[in-house]
């Protein structure tokens, strides 16, 4: 019965990554819990749990009286020295019960209480883990898709949430089993539970995955000054280098594209267009506007943060982009509003 029961407790802390000390504590405090009743509602049940010798014993400390006035708390002298010759009027003796003679009611409230305990253990797990790689890019393993919202279920170490389809990349299809790249944009928590906001569409993936791609980034050498980002098509980074022998662009890039070429791998084909910050905002503007020709730059004056971009004519459609994308990922990118006119315009 012991060698059985410790050899549970070991299984459950290896699968759950709950401690075993954690569950022994449930544990007395269940068997005390749903046995109290029984012995006069009384602090007198005694749960001593030994792992080291894998022992367990549970024993009831009786009163020895002259007269008995709560039977289940209390017993005779002449009844006490049945258990103990050398039992006396004021002591206490030490009754073993045993566990599988226990009520169908103290059972079933014992391992209600020992449920309650491991579900908040794997809570507080939960919400560790999250903690732990908050604003952190994570693999993420597939459990379940639900056809009926198309959001899954994902495994982040010990912990499970749940990446909504709103927060997927735009025609993806996602397969229980499968392995991907997450955010775990932020965390909250309600009632002790931690909830995670999971995102793939985040610009901060990018970020993280340029800091994990590029070592020039993780050692401080090239900085990330800004993302922008629309998930599923295309993405702005701008990166500036804190060393003069180190170009920022061709570091994330890397040697042969391979870099850059890994992290589209991994957000299905996603473009990236990686921009080399100046703190000139002419100059900074020009190259935000990739793959696009500019021909000058023309800032507001009035400290506006507002500017007029000039391209020849055969280049306006390329710098506004597909429905306006290059132009307003530029300028979420920089920070400034830009208005394109082709240089027809410009001399009218």
């Amino acid at each position: 019965m012991n060698k059985e029961f410790f050899e549970a407790v070991a299984m459950l802390e290896s699968e759950k990554g709950i401690s075993s000390q954690y569950i022994f504590e449930k544990i007395q405090a269940a068997i005390i819990s749903a046995t109290k009743n029984t012995y006069g509602n009384r602090d007198n049940v005694v749960v001593d749990i030994d792992p080291e010798k894998k022992i367990m014993n549970v024993y009831v400390k009786i009163a020895v009286v002259e007269e008995v006035e709560e039977p289940a708390a209390e017993m005779t002298l002449e009844e006490a020295r049945n258990y103990d010759a050398n039992a006396q009027i004021g002591s206490f003796i030490e009754i073993a019960l045993e566990p599988k003679k226990f009520g169908r009611i103290v059972a079933q409230t014992a391992k209600s209480v020992i449920r309650q305990g491991i579900r908040e253990a794997e809570r507080e797990l939960a919400n560790q883990e999250f903690q732990n790689r908050h604003q952190e890019v994570v693999t993420a393993k597939i459990n379940i898709v639900y056809p009926d919202t198309g959001d899954a279920q994902i495994e982040i170490g010990r912990a499970t949430a749940i990446l909504p389809k709103t927060e997927q990349l735009p025609g993806e299809k996602l397969e229980a089993g499968q392995l991907i790249k997450v955010y775990v944009a932020s965390t909250t928590s309600e009632s002790g539970t931690s909830y995670a906001h999971i995102s793939r569409k985040h610009p901060g993936l990018v970020k993280r995955l340029f800091e994990t791609e590029v070592p020039e980034i993780y050692d401080g050498t090239v900085e990330i000054i800004s993302v922008s980002r629309e998930a599923g098509s295309r993405t702005k980074i701008a990166v500036n280098s804190h060393d003069e022998n180190v170009d920022a662009v061709g570091a994330c890039i890397g040697p042969r594209g391979q870099r850059v070429s890994n992290i589209v791998d991994i957000l299905c084909g996603e473009k990236i267009d990686i921009v080399r910050y100046n703190e000139d905002p002419a100059q900074y503007i020009s190259a935000s506007l990739a793959p696009a020709e500019v021909l000058s730059v023309i800032v507001d004056e009035n400290g506006a943060k507002s500017c007029r971009v000039i391209v020849p004519d055969s280049q306006l459609s390329l710098a506004i982009g597909n429905k306006g994308q290059n132009v307003r990922l530029a300028a979420k990118l920089t920070g400034w509003k830009i208005d394109i006119k082709p240089l027809s315009q410009a001399n009218d």
